[in-house]
Protein backbone atom coordinates (compact mmCIF):
# COMPACT_ATOMS: atom_id res chain seq x y z
CA UNK A 1 0.00 0.00 0.00
CA UNK A 2 0.88 3.14 -1.08
CA UNK A 3 2.16 5.94 1.96
CA UNK A 4 0.09 9.30 2.47
CA UNK A 5 3.34 10.79 0.77
CA UNK A 6 3.49 8.60 -2.22
CA UNK A 7 -0.56 9.36 -2.96
CA UNK A 8 -0.26 12.84 -2.58
CA UNK A 9 2.88 12.81 -5.32
CA UNK A 10 2.04 13.93 -9.28
CA UNK A 11 2.26 12.23 -11.82
CA UNK A 12 5.48 13.33 -13.42
CA UNK A 13 5.76 15.69 -16.50
CA UNK A 14 8.17 16.91 -18.54
CA UNK A 15 9.50 20.68 -17.57
CA UNK A 16 7.36 23.86 -19.13
CA UNK A 17 10.92 24.82 -20.40
CA UNK A 18 11.87 21.96 -23.03
CA UNK A 19 15.92 24.00 -22.85
CA UNK A 20 16.00 22.76 -19.35
CA UNK A 21 18.46 20.36 -18.41
CA UNK A 22 17.86 17.55 -16.92
CA UNK A 23 19.25 13.86 -15.97
CA UNK A 24 17.49 10.13 -16.30
CA UNK A 25 19.04 6.78 -14.80
CA UNK A 26 19.49 3.28 -16.35
CA UNK A 27 19.95 0.35 -14.09
CA UNK A 28 22.12 -2.16 -15.96
CA UNK A 29 20.87 -5.80 -15.58
CA UNK A 30 21.30 -6.77 -11.63
CA UNK A 31 20.73 -10.50 -12.04
CA UNK A 32 23.53 -11.28 -13.82
CA UNK A 33 25.75 -12.49 -10.52
CA UNK A 34 22.62 -14.55 -9.31
CA UNK A 35 19.24 -14.51 -8.44
CA UNK A 36 19.38 -11.99 -5.04
CA UNK A 37 17.04 -9.21 -5.96
CA UNK A 38 18.84 -6.83 -3.31
CA UNK A 39 21.11 -5.31 -6.01
CA UNK A 40 17.90 -4.13 -7.49
CA UNK A 41 16.50 -2.97 -4.75
CA UNK A 42 19.80 -1.34 -3.80
CA UNK A 43 19.89 0.55 -6.90
CA UNK A 44 16.47 2.03 -7.62
CA UNK A 45 16.96 3.47 -3.69
CA UNK A 46 20.38 4.85 -4.59
CA UNK A 47 19.65 5.90 -8.36
CA UNK A 48 16.48 7.77 -6.73
CA UNK A 49 18.05 9.93 -4.63
CA UNK A 50 19.90 11.56 -7.48
CA UNK A 51 16.21 13.03 -8.11
CA UNK A 52 16.08 11.82 -11.69
CA UNK A 53 13.34 12.20 -14.29
CA UNK A 54 13.02 8.38 -14.19
CA UNK A 55 14.90 5.61 -13.77
CA UNK A 56 14.61 2.73 -16.65
CA UNK A 57 15.36 -0.96 -15.20
CA UNK A 58 17.00 -3.28 -17.48
CA UNK A 59 14.84 -6.64 -16.98
CA UNK A 60 13.44 -8.70 -14.12
CA UNK A 61 14.75 -11.46 -13.72
CA UNK A 62 18.13 -13.72 -14.08
CA UNK A 63 17.90 -16.20 -16.48
CA UNK A 64 18.15 -18.60 -13.38
CA UNK A 65 14.95 -17.95 -11.55
CA UNK A 66 11.80 -19.51 -12.40
CA UNK A 67 9.54 -18.05 -14.69
CA UNK A 68 6.52 -17.47 -12.20
CA UNK A 69 3.90 -15.53 -11.86
CA UNK A 70 5.00 -15.82 -8.36
CA UNK A 71 8.10 -14.05 -9.21
CA UNK A 72 6.72 -11.53 -11.77
CA UNK A 73 4.40 -10.20 -9.12
CA UNK A 74 7.25 -10.02 -6.85
CA UNK A 75 9.53 -7.67 -8.71
CA UNK A 76 6.44 -5.75 -9.78
CA UNK A 77 5.35 -4.63 -6.38
CA UNK A 78 9.30 -3.63 -6.02
CA UNK A 79 9.38 -1.69 -9.00
CA UNK A 80 6.41 -0.10 -8.08
CA UNK A 81 7.97 1.02 -4.72
CA UNK A 82 10.31 3.10 -6.48
CA UNK A 83 9.69 6.58 -5.83
CA UNK A 84 10.97 7.89 -8.87
CA UNK A 85 8.59 6.82 -12.23
CA UNK A 86 9.73 3.99 -13.82
CA UNK A 87 10.24 2.40 -16.73
CA UNK A 88 10.35 -1.15 -17.17
CA UNK A 89 12.57 -2.57 -20.49
CA UNK A 90 12.53 -6.45 -21.16
CA UNK A 91 15.52 -8.67 -21.34
CA UNK A 92 15.76 -12.13 -22.82
CA UNK A 93 15.72 -13.90 -19.86
CA UNK A 94 12.60 -12.69 -19.01
CA UNK A 95 11.02 -14.49 -21.31
CA UNK A 96 12.78 -15.75 -24.57
CA UNK A 97 15.23 -18.23 -21.81
CA UNK A 98 11.80 -19.89 -20.49
CA UNK A 99 10.74 -23.32 -20.32
CA UNK A 100 8.06 -25.09 -19.15
CA UNK A 101 8.05 -28.51 -16.85
CA UNK A 102 8.65 -30.56 -20.03
CA UNK A 103 11.77 -28.69 -20.72
CA UNK A 104 10.80 -26.89 -23.92
CA UNK A 105 10.24 -23.09 -24.70
CA UNK A 106 7.37 -21.40 -23.24
CA UNK A 107 9.01 -17.85 -24.60
CA UNK A 108 5.38 -16.75 -26.25
CA UNK A 109 3.18 -18.09 -23.54
CA UNK A 110 5.21 -16.07 -20.48
CA UNK A 111 5.80 -12.90 -22.73
CA UNK A 112 2.00 -12.59 -22.85
CA UNK A 113 2.46 -12.86 -19.44
CA UNK A 114 4.78 -10.44 -18.62
CA UNK A 115 3.00 -8.03 -21.07
CA UNK A 116 -0.39 -8.74 -18.92
CA UNK A 117 1.29 -7.76 -15.54
CA UNK A 118 3.88 -4.88 -16.44
CA UNK A 119 2.36 -3.54 -19.31
CA UNK A 120 -1.42 -3.35 -18.87
CA UNK A 121 -2.07 0.63 -18.98
CA UNK A 122 -0.60 3.82 -20.09
CA UNK A 123 1.34 4.21 -17.08
CA UNK A 124 4.90 3.64 -16.15
CA UNK A 125 5.78 2.00 -12.86
CA UNK A 126 6.34 3.21 -9.70
CA UNK A 127 4.84 6.13 -6.83
CA UNK A 128 4.80 8.83 -9.22
CA UNK A 129 3.55 7.48 -12.54
CA UNK A 130 5.04 8.79 -16.13
CA UNK A 131 2.20 9.10 -19.30
CA UNK A 132 3.68 6.77 -21.74
CA UNK A 133 2.56 5.78 -25.57
CA UNK A 134 2.63 2.15 -26.54
CA UNK A 135 2.79 0.58 -29.84
CA UNK A 136 -0.51 -1.46 -28.45
CA UNK A 137 -2.31 1.58 -28.68
CA UNK A 138 -2.49 1.00 -32.47
CA UNK A 139 -4.53 -1.80 -33.46
CA UNK A 140 -2.23 -4.11 -35.98
CA UNK A 141 0.35 -4.18 -33.48
CA UNK A 142 -2.12 -4.77 -30.13
CA UNK A 143 0.45 -7.39 -28.65
CA UNK A 144 3.27 -5.43 -28.51
CA UNK A 145 2.87 -3.10 -24.94
CA UNK A 146 6.26 -3.57 -23.94
CA UNK A 147 7.17 -0.78 -26.80
CA UNK A 148 6.57 2.68 -25.76
CA UNK A 149 7.89 6.00 -25.89
CA UNK A 150 7.77 9.32 -23.98
CA UNK A 151 9.36 12.60 -23.78
CA UNK A 152 10.82 14.89 -21.54
CA UNK A 153 11.49 18.15 -22.97
CA UNK A 154 13.05 18.35 -26.92
CA UNK A 155 13.92 14.53 -26.24
CA UNK A 156 12.02 10.96 -26.99
CA UNK A 157 12.78 8.07 -25.30
CA UNK A 158 11.63 4.77 -26.34
CA UNK A 159 12.00 1.13 -25.53
CA UNK A 160 11.81 -1.98 -27.81
CA UNK A 161 11.86 -5.34 -27.86
CA UNK A 162 15.30 -6.98 -28.78
CA UNK A 163 16.36 -9.82 -26.28
CA UNK A 164 20.06 -10.22 -25.87
CA UNK A 165 20.44 -14.17 -27.72
CA UNK A 166 20.12 -13.18 -30.47
CA UNK A 167 16.68 -12.13 -30.61
CA UNK A 168 15.34 -15.20 -30.17
CA UNK A 169 16.12 -16.18 -33.52
CA UNK A 170 15.97 -20.23 -33.33
CA UNK A 171 17.80 -21.71 -35.95
CA UNK A 172 16.05 -24.70 -35.48
CA UNK A 173 12.44 -23.82 -35.05
CA UNK A 174 11.87 -23.71 -38.69
CA UNK A 175 9.64 -20.83 -39.43
CA UNK A 176 10.76 -17.98 -36.62
CA UNK A 177 6.61 -16.71 -36.19
CA UNK A 178 7.53 -14.78 -32.83
CA UNK A 179 11.00 -13.34 -34.41
CA UNK A 180 9.99 -12.49 -37.64
CA UNK A 181 6.28 -10.76 -36.61
CA UNK A 182 8.49 -9.21 -33.94
CA UNK A 183 10.71 -8.09 -36.75
CA UNK A 184 7.35 -6.15 -38.48
CA UNK A 185 6.33 -5.05 -35.27
CA UNK A 186 9.64 -3.26 -34.34
CA UNK A 187 10.59 -2.24 -38.00
CA UNK A 188 7.15 -0.15 -38.05
CA UNK A 189 8.09 1.05 -34.36
CA UNK A 190 11.20 2.41 -35.50
CA UNK A 191 9.79 4.01 -38.25
CA UNK A 192 7.22 5.74 -35.91
CA UNK A 193 9.50 6.79 -33.74
CA UNK A 194 11.97 8.60 -35.87
CA UNK A 195 9.29 10.13 -37.82
CA UNK A 196 7.64 11.43 -34.69
CA UNK A 197 10.91 13.35 -33.60
CA UNK A 198 11.61 14.57 -37.25
CA UNK A 199 8.10 15.77 -37.15
CA UNK A 200 8.63 17.92 -33.59
CA UNK A 201 12.04 18.39 -34.04
CA UNK A 202 13.47 16.95 -31.42
CA UNK A 203 17.31 17.48 -30.35
CA UNK A 204 17.44 13.49 -29.52
CA UNK A 205 16.24 10.32 -29.25
CA UNK A 206 17.47 7.09 -27.05
CA UNK A 207 16.35 3.79 -27.54
CA UNK A 208 16.89 1.43 -24.58
CA UNK A 209 16.99 -2.83 -25.46
CA UNK A 210 18.45 -5.37 -23.94
CA UNK A 211 20.52 -6.59 -27.16
CA UNK A 212 23.46 -4.59 -28.29
CA UNK A 213 22.75 -3.00 -31.75
CA UNK A 214 26.06 -2.55 -32.16
CA UNK A 215 27.73 -0.15 -35.03
CA UNK A 216 27.13 -1.39 -38.43
CA UNK A 217 30.97 -2.56 -38.94
CA UNK A 218 30.36 -4.88 -36.21
CA UNK A 219 28.38 -6.96 -39.30
CA UNK A 220 31.60 -7.72 -40.86
CA UNK A 221 32.70 -9.94 -38.45
CA UNK A 222 29.81 -12.46 -40.38
CA UNK A 223 32.02 -12.07 -43.77
CA UNK A 224 34.52 -14.85 -41.48
CA UNK A 225 34.26 -18.36 -41.68
CA UNK A 226 33.56 -19.15 -38.11
CA UNK A 227 30.24 -16.97 -38.32
CA UNK A 228 29.54 -17.59 -41.74
CA UNK A 229 26.47 -19.97 -41.08
CA UNK A 230 24.75 -17.88 -38.04
CA UNK A 231 21.93 -16.19 -38.80
CA UNK A 232 22.65 -12.16 -36.99
CA UNK A 233 18.86 -11.68 -35.20
CA UNK A 234 19.92 -7.46 -34.73
CA UNK A 235 20.78 -7.48 -38.77
CA UNK A 236 17.71 -5.81 -39.64
CA UNK A 237 17.16 -3.48 -36.62
CA UNK A 238 20.66 -2.26 -37.08
CA UNK A 239 20.38 -1.40 -40.51
CA UNK A 240 17.63 0.29 -40.13
CA UNK A 241 18.19 2.64 -36.63
CA UNK A 242 21.29 3.81 -38.71
CA UNK A 243 19.47 4.49 -41.75
CA UNK A 244 17.31 6.21 -39.91
CA UNK A 245 19.76 7.96 -38.32
CA UNK A 246 21.64 9.25 -41.06
CA UNK A 247 18.87 11.09 -41.89
CA UNK A 248 18.08 12.57 -38.49
CA UNK A 249 19.34 16.14 -37.65
CA UNK A 250 19.47 15.27 -33.83
CA UNK A 251 21.46 12.54 -31.94
CA UNK A 252 20.35 9.79 -31.55
CA UNK A 253 21.62 7.34 -28.18
CA UNK A 254 21.45 3.58 -27.95
CA UNK A 255 21.40 1.88 -24.34
CA UNK A 256 21.70 -1.95 -23.95
CA UNK A 257 22.18 -3.84 -21.22
CA UNK A 258 25.47 -6.00 -22.30
CA UNK A 259 27.95 -4.77 -21.03
CA UNK A 260 30.79 -5.91 -18.48
CA UNK A 261 31.81 -4.62 -14.93
CA UNK A 262 35.08 -3.84 -16.02
CA UNK A 263 36.32 -0.41 -17.29
CA UNK A 264 34.93 3.17 -17.53
CA UNK A 265 31.58 3.68 -18.43
CA UNK A 266 31.24 6.21 -21.36
CA UNK A 267 29.08 6.84 -24.78
CA UNK A 268 31.01 5.87 -28.09
CA UNK A 269 30.12 8.40 -30.77
CA UNK A 270 29.67 7.69 -34.49
CA UNK A 271 28.72 10.33 -36.09
CA UNK A 272 25.15 11.09 -34.37
CA UNK A 273 24.78 8.03 -32.99
CA UNK A 274 25.85 6.93 -29.25
CA UNK A 275 26.28 3.58 -27.69
CA UNK A 276 25.95 2.57 -24.36
CA UNK A 277 26.39 -0.55 -22.99
CA UNK A 278 25.49 -1.17 -19.46
CA UNK A 279 26.01 -3.40 -16.38
CA UNK A 280 24.78 -4.51 -13.12
CA UNK A 281 25.36 -0.69 -12.26
CA UNK A 282 23.06 2.07 -11.94
CA UNK A 283 24.17 4.81 -14.37
CA UNK A 284 23.11 8.74 -14.27
CA UNK A 285 22.61 10.55 -17.87
CA UNK A 286 22.34 14.46 -18.07
CA UNK A 287 20.88 16.08 -20.65
CA UNK A 288 21.67 19.52 -21.46
CA UNK A 289 20.42 20.94 -24.77
CA UNK A 290 23.34 23.86 -24.40
CA UNK A 291 26.30 21.37 -24.58
CA UNK A 292 27.44 19.73 -28.15
CA UNK A 293 26.63 16.84 -27.05
CA UNK A 294 23.38 16.33 -25.80
CA UNK A 295 24.16 13.16 -23.51
CA UNK A 296 26.53 12.66 -20.85
CA UNK A 297 27.16 10.14 -18.17
CA UNK A 298 27.38 12.12 -15.16
CA UNK A 299 27.36 9.50 -12.55
CA UNK A 300 27.42 5.91 -11.26
CA UNK A 301 26.80 3.67 -8.30
CA UNK A 302 30.99 3.42 -8.13
CA UNK A 303 30.80 7.22 -8.20
CA UNK A 304 28.28 7.95 -5.78
CA UNK A 305 27.83 7.02 -2.07
CA UNK A 306 23.74 6.21 -1.07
Amino acid sequence: MLSALALALPSFTASANPASPFQFSVIGHSFKSGADEAPLRQAIASASQQAPAFIVATGIKSSSEPCSDHLYAQRRALFNDSSVPLVLSLAGSDWSACQNSAGRSAAIERLNRVRELFYGDAESLGQRHLTLTRQSGTAKFRSYAENAHWQVGKVLFATINLPANNNHYRAEAGRNSEYEDRLVANRAWLNRLFSLAQRQKLQGLVLFSDGAVTAPEAGLLSLLPSFRNKQDGFAEPRRQIHTLAEKFKGQVLLIDAQGSNGGETVINWRGNVGYLSLATAWTEIGVSAANTTLFNVRASSADVTP
